[in-house]
């Protein structure tokens, strides 16, 4: 089974970025260890903070790949490009977010993500992308 993840604007700077919201771990550590907890599973990692560059990954393995664990940062509140390529693909897709965005501030709890993506995991810090994948076996 082929999963992608892609993170999208300063989710590069996990680890060091407001850790009292975000945690401690960067992700490429956390990576390695939801690599190892699912071996079963080719995964694919892309990050990047240019919202083009972000649609053209989820174009690129929006028809191939099994699943799709996408957090797409500061832009699930802004893009509805990324939105509509969400709704264009194939490949079911989980959006995840780290921290509970409807506990913050109001402009966060707009999503032009939520309603394209077969589900959405908010607030559960680094676990939500474990339970992402979780949810992808099941349901392939």
């Amino acid at each position: 089974m082929k999963i992608a993840i892609i993170n999208g604007p300063n989710l590069n700077l996990l680890g060091k970025r407001e850790p009292g919201i975000y945690g401690n771990q960067g992700f490429d550590e956390y990576y390695t260890e939801l690599q190892s907890k699912f071996p079963e599973v080719a995964f694919s990692y892309f990050q990047s903070n240019v919202e083009g560059e972000l649609i053209n990954e989820l174009q690129r393995v929006g028809f191939d790949f099994q699943g799709i664990v996408m957090n797409p940062g500061g832009y699930t509140h802004t893009s509805v490009a990324i939105g509509d390529a969400i709704a264009a693909i194939k490949t079911p897709l989980i959006e995840v977010h780290i921290s509970n965005v409807h506990a913050r501030e109001d402009f966060r709890k707009l999503s032009h993500v939520s309603a394209k993506a077969a589900g959405s995991i908010i607030g559960l810090g680094l676990k939500g992308y474990e339970l992402a994948v979780r949810w992808l076996i099941d349901h392939q």
